[in-house]
């Protein structure tokens, strides 16, 4: 029976192209796990968007000179054109600037107000006299009250990732002039998560198949006590207030950002022609996960559950697999700081598998992960080609030159045949189970140890040199590895679905490796294979010289 699978994303702020720490965080893990179960036969639907509101975009605008729709429109172009490129598989990718989006938003507002979960109340908050306003958090700057981080802002610390209202930092200051800001009452809207502390507790502790940095985080949070949170801002670009008197204040963008993983499936479920389609991702028996980075933990294990509980009838997350950071010479990526390696310009030099490939071997799934250039080119020449794509290389030549440009007909099988079988069998099974309970980087190494005793195997069995005198011979040891390359193919495609997809073309298949299904898909005897093609491409070690060199010159993210 194929099971229903939810995938939401983290949503992108279009203030900057994307870099590989968001690739890393959120979207190729989403999208391994998306191709896997669409492979298994599941009905999947992945969803995200541009987040087009909030501060990052409006202190992006005015950088640039350039209205806050303006950029977003130029960076969501850009966003798009990255997924194609990438192979980053959305079902629909929008904006939260869609009426559909506002109106899923309101609704989401009064309905939580008219339960009693949303209440009207001052709070204090920094005004500018110099630039005469209040100051949304990101206008704010100042010390972090729990890790001491001066660089913290006025929503969140980067550096220990606690959420902050911006009247907790210490020695604030204005993020536009610099100068010292007054404390002033605002009113505004308020979500009572207090009162969802015992419910949330209880449904937290019951996660046991939750990644332990996911529940740790999660379980300290609660220790400490859900305080109210306020969801309306001093700014105008946002969703309006659905409330007559607001009409100065707009939606915090925190607050609206992850109700656009139910607006963005009901605009799935028009753009598909059944209008309710999006009921069975978010009803009855399904399991949702929300992909993110450790930054935004809080706000899927609580904030959104307790939103989601408030407002009734929808299912609550069954995973959040928040990744750690993946970090740049140690430090944390950063498009407000112009500090990353940014994803269009590696599209426009290097081809997407590679990356792919040293992301999910590399993946920070429990600690940071470094990302460096010599680490990548080390990793393309010596597994990717010289251990993969060689193994696929010379087993697909021997084949197309030596048997007619067709699979060969195995002979009699010996023990180190049979037993290479069923390694191939056994991880396939493996990666299986690995993908499903979201252990990203095992599984990528499950594969690449397979690969390693393919090769072992051959060099031993030497076909190349033995088919002139036992050609019955050769073809077995042949046979036997193209049974590995029948695994790799569909337990990299998640990972790889390029040179896969390339691979599967290679060994005579039609259609797509998603249509062959989760199988060790093996070509038949006399099946008609394709001229052998490399899989992928060595990359010179001046690579290394030449993007560390790009890195320093610090160009700007602006594309």
């Amino acid at each position: 029976m194929p099971e229903r699978i939810f995938i939401g994303v983290a949503w992108p702020y279009a203030n900057g192209p994307l870099h590989l720490g968001q690739i890393a965080g959120a979207y190729l893990p989403a999208d391994i796990f998306a191709r896997y179960h669409r492979t298994k036969g599941n009905d999947v639907l992945m969803v995200s968007g541009s987040d087009q509101h909030g501060t990052p975009v409006t202190l992006r605008a005015s950088k640039e000179g350039k209205s806050p729709g303006e950029v977003v429109a130029h960076y969501h172009r850009g966003f798009l054109d990255a997924w194609e490129k990438l192979g980053i598989s959305f079902d629909l990718f929008t904006t939260t600037g869609t009426q559909n989006h506002a109106q899923v938003a309101h609704d989401f507002f009064l309905t939580l107000r008219d339960k009693g979960y949303i209440y009207q109340d001052k709070m204090p908050l920094p005004y500018c006299p110099d630039c005469r306003r209040f100051l949304p958090d990101r206008y704010v700057e100042g010390t972090c009250p729990y890790c001491s981080n001066p660089r913290a802002r006025g929503d969140q610390c980067d550096a220990c990732g606690k959420p902050l209202n911006p009247v907790d930092l210490l020695d604030l200051r204005c993020g536009m002039c610099g100068g010292a800001p007054e404390i002033r009452d605002s009113e505004h809207f308020f979500l009572r998560l207090s009162a969802f502390a015992e419910q949330l507790k209880s449904w937290v502790e019951e996660k046991s198949h939750w990644r332990q940095n996911v529940l740790n985080f999660t379980l300290g949070y609660l220790a400490e006590g859900l305080k109210d949170r306020a969801i309306t801002r001093d700014i105008d670009w946002g969703i309006p207030v659905p409330v007559p008197g607001f009409d100065e204040k707009r939606i915090y963008v925190w607050f609206e950002a992850v109700i656009g993983y139910l607006s963005a499936s009901k605009e799935w479920a028009q753009s598909s022609g059944d209008s309710d389609g999006w009921r069975r991702f978010w009803e009855g028996d399904v399991k949702s996960y929300y992909f993110i980075g450790k930054d935004n933990i809080v706000f899927h294990t609580l904030i959104w559950p307790a939103m989601l509980l408030g407002y009734g009838g929808l299912n609550l997350p069954y995973d959040v697999p928040a990744n750690e950071f993946l970090t740049l010479r140690g430090r944390q990526l950063s498009t407000s700081r112009n500090w990353a390696v940014w994803l269009p310009g590696y599209l426009e030099r290097y081809s997407p598998d590679p990356l792919r490939y040293m992301l999910s071997i590399n993946m920070p799934e429990t600690n940071d992960a470094d990302f460096s250039w010599r680490e990548f080119v080390r990793r393309n020449n010596d597994e990717l080609v010289a251990t993969y794509g060689n193994l696929v290389h010379r087993v697909l030549t021997l084949a197309f030159r030596n048997f007619d440009g067709c699979m060969p007909s195995a002979g009699d099988i010996d023990s180190e045949s049979k037993a290479l079988s069923g390694k191939a069998e056994a991880t396939l099974n493996a990666v299986d189970g690995l993908l499903y309970s979201c252990h990203f980087r095992e599984a990528m190494r499950e594969a690449m140890a397979l690969a390693h005793e393919a090769n072992r195997y051959l060099d031993a069995k030497e076909p190349w040199k033995v088919i002139n005198e036992d050609r019955d011979s050769a073809a077995t040891a042949i046979s036997t590895v193209f049974a590995v390359i029948g695994c790799l193919k569909t337990a990299l495609y998640p990972f790889l679905p390029f040179s896969s997809e390339k691979l599967h073309r290679l060994c005579g298949f039609a259609g797509s490796v998603e249509e062959g299904g989760w199988t060790l898909s093996v070509p038949q005897s006399g099946q008609r294979l394709a001229p052998p093609e490399p899989l992928f491409a060595k990359l010179d070690d001046k690579v290394v010289e030449e993007e560390d060199k790009r890195l320093e010159q610090s160009v700007s993210p602006v594309v």
